[in-house]
């Protein structure tokens, strides 16, 4: 699934803090008393208790809250609808609301943003966007000078199509493209010829999205494609997300001609990562056992594929350099090394490790790039032909994340872009030969980002883990134990936390509040023993980090349990469950945006969840039930405790994560809070986890979460 695609995205660097913009809410019945608070005010929709349970290794686990599995059942229906009217009514008597969604209207309409430069055949393609169009456009143009053209713009349906991904052919002349509709994320496949921008008659459905990445590899002469596919379902059956393989398709042929070349039986939960070498036709398949864990290596010889390098080999990421297959491999390496596969499919070693863990490798003339994180910082180095380092990029040596580098053999310049907690998309040329770099492109903020101020602190975890935790504020914001103060983090699969613009999120700095980031254990910034240390039964080391982040911030003055608020999505969504049901005194505000709570189901009564076993474990396993159980937020809710502020996101449409994970979570704390905190719940119904999100709805989730958090931590009015 990649459940971190969402993210990757870092949600709060990207700007994404909260739901949707809301319509008004629908009329509700008379407000019941809350007797606590002497107050006439309303309360969240009631939601009975049934007497389903399960028996797992011999223990009896209640399940009160299954009923709201089934989205198809008329009285869920009339549950979402009135917990989304529930919730519109409280965010509308937010008093910040109306303020803090004008300006962050205005910080998010930017100039026009670009992100994913590939170069094939002296071609750059990228995706563009000018605010507040909803979608960004696929764009083409002989670089490094040639005129910009629109090749692909989904906006007619006013953004409710997406551009999943995009493959140039070896040399340029054609481009295959994946859409999605309504967040869904399920992708059909494209093709248009380049030169005249006409789309031709080939439609691919079922090619991945969702529980796998998508993907394809072009032929040699580009007659043709090799691409993800799910088998095609019977007729008026939903497909089923399941036994991925890669089957060929050739152009002008029918795709029910279309045959599988690879991965038949490989695996329920396979997935693939194709690498395509740029310019070229060599391609290789990174064969994924469901999602989380190391890929088995495939050269791709005509329509064959031969294994070159086990799971052993822990390869997490893969370039073609000169030729060659150049992996990342983390056997015995926990921050990387590089080996390098010619056409006899023999690993040669290239690289020994170093400091920084691999995020990256590119080609750049007769060599390569290599792109390192520690922590919170990232950079680049180059190396030659005999992989001799030549020197370490002249970016900006801290706050910044690296992002897509364009690049090819043969070729000593390359595009590479990075932003920063301050600094929006930058793409900048590097001249392999003098080790210059120009800036050819980036975004002009509507914002004044010159007076953020950045720094560091360490929290401690359980174990004695330091953790790192990025604090941003306004020049002039000093600690001072009370600032309103959201914290961030996501923990898993292998993702790492990396500094990302701020964008619309500037408006909580200018009114005195603080961001804060934590790189915990799940992710990958400090290379692979980082992230196997918060897998499986060692799930609980991610909670725990956090927590550990959490207090640091108190433990620094910057805030304290009444101001400080809470955020992540996905598999940070789980993070937010686990902190709100350890940790409910600690927060007093918390948003979970499409968020797995009941980890006994997931992995059983929804399709993602088998191929998060990787990461997450099974509860077929005794000890991993016994530990999965121990966190699992959906069973440890207790009565009468004094919950946090909630507020749940949910898309109706997610692949990713099933939307009733927010439902059972909401009506478990709504029934169980002693508090008179809300807990709230959004579900957009023509949405899914966020990936392809319209620009309207992003602006829309920015402003509601800012309003929530604005609210429960008591932030100041006015810049």
């Amino acid at each position: 699934m990649r459940i971190a695609f969402v993210v990757a995205a870092t949600l709060l660097a990207a700007g994404t803090l909260g739901a949707t913009q809301l319509p008004p809410a629908e009329p509700q019945g008379p407000p019941r008393e809350v007797a606590l608070i002497g107050q006439p005010r309303p309360l969240p929709p009631p939601t009975p208790q049934h007497a389903d349970a399960s028996v797992i290794h011999g223990v009896t686990v209640k399940d009160p809250y299954r009923w709201l599995e089934n989205p198809d059942d008329p009285t869920v229906q009339r549950w979402i609808k009135a917990q989304n009217a529930y919730t519109e009514a409280e965010l509308a008597a937010m008093p910040q609301g109306k303020s803090l969604t004008a300006r962050v209207q205005q910080l998010a309409v930017t100039s026009t943003t670009r992100s994913g430069p590939m170069l094939a055949g002296g071609m750059l393609f990228y995706m563009q966007q000018t605010p507040p169009q909803p979608q960004p456009v696929l764009i083409a143009q002989a670089w490094p000078d040639g005129a910009a053209k629109t090749l692909v713009d989904p906006n007619a349906d006013h953004g409710s199509t997406a551009i999943t991904g995009y493959w140039p052919s070896p040399r340029g002349r054609y481009l295959a493209y994946g859409t999605a509709e309504g967040g869904s994320e399920l992708t059909t496949i494209h093709v248009l010829d380049v030169a005249t921008g006409k789309t031709l008659g080939d439609t691919l459905p079922w090619a991945g999205g969702g529980t796998t990445p998508q993907g394809v590899a072009w032929d040699a002469d580009e007659s043709g494609v090799s691409y993800v596919r799910f088998a095609p379902p019977a007729t008026g059956q939903p497909v089923e997300q399941f036994n991925a393989t890669l089957v060929h398709h050739t152009l002008g042929q029918s795709a029910s001609a279309d045959a599988v070349v690879f991965g038949k039986n490989y695996s329920k939960v396979a997935e693939y990562a194709l690498v395509n070498a740029p310019g070229t036709a060599q391609a290789a398949v990174l064969a994924y056992d469901g999602d989380g864990g190391p890929a088995e290596v495939f050269l791709r010889h005509g329509n064959t594929f031969q294994r070159v390098l086990g799971r052993a080999a822990n390869v997490r990421t893969a370039a073609w350099v000169s030729g060659r297959l150049y992996a990342a491999s983390f056997q015995d390496a926990p921050r990387g090394q590089i080996v390098a596969i010619g056409t006899d499919g023999k690993p040669v070693p290239v690289l020994a490790q170093r400091d920084g863990a691999i995020q990256q490798i590119a080609p750049l003339g007769n060599g390569f790039l290599v792109v390192r994180s520690w922590g919170p910082d990232w950079w680049v180095e180059q190396y030659d032909a005999k992989a001799r380092f030549v020197r370490k990029l002249p970016l900006p040596a801290q706050d910044i994340g690296v992002g897509e580098i364009a690049s090819e053999s043969g070729q000593n310049k390359a595009l590479i872009s990075y932003s920063g907690w301050t600094t929006p998309e930058r793409w900048v040329e590097y001249d392999g030969k003098l080790g210059t770099l120009k800036t050819v492109f980036e975004v002009r903020p509507a914002g004044d980002y010159s007076k953020v101020t950045v720094q560091r602190i360490d929290g401690t975890s359980k174990d004695g883990t330091k953790i790192p935790v990025t604090v941003l504020s306004m020049a002039g914001t000093t600690p001072n134990g009370t600032r309103p103060t959201i914290l961030y983090s996501y923990g898993g699969f292998d993702i790492p936390i990396k500094p990302g613009f701020i964008g619309a999120n500037l408006a909580w700095l200018e009114r005195g509040g603080v961001l804060a980031y934590a790189n915990i254990r799940g992710g990958n910034e400090n290379g692979q023993v980082w992230h196997a240390q918060g897998q499986q039964l060692h799930k609980q080391n991610v909670f725990d980090d956090f927590h550990a982040a959490a207090l640091a911030l108190f433990d620094t003055h910057w805030t304290d349990r009444a101001h400080l608020g809470i955020l992540g999505g996905s598999n940070g969504g789980l993070l937010m469950g686990t902190q709100i049901v350890q940790h409910p005194a600690d927060y007093r505000a918390v948003m979970a945006k499409v968020g797995i709570h009941d980890m006994l189901r997931h992995e059983t009564a929804f399709a993602n969840g088998p191929y998060n076993v990787s990461e997450y474990g099974t509860i077929s396993d005794p000890a991993q039930f016994k530990a999965t159980l121990a966190y699992s937020p959906l069973q440890n809710v207790q009565p009468q405790t004094a919950y946090p502020a909630v507020l749940m996101t949910t898309g109706a449409n997610d692949p990713r994560v099933a939307p009733w994970q927010s439902r059972k979570f909401t009506a478990a704390l709504q029934n169980a809070t002693s508090s008179t905190q809300p807990i709230l719940l959004l579900t957009r119904m023509n949405a899914g986890h966020g990936i392809g999100a319209p620009f309207g709805q992003r602006v829309g989730d920015t402003a509601i979460g800012l309003t929530f958090f604005a609210q429960e931590l008591g932030l100041g009015t006015t810049p």
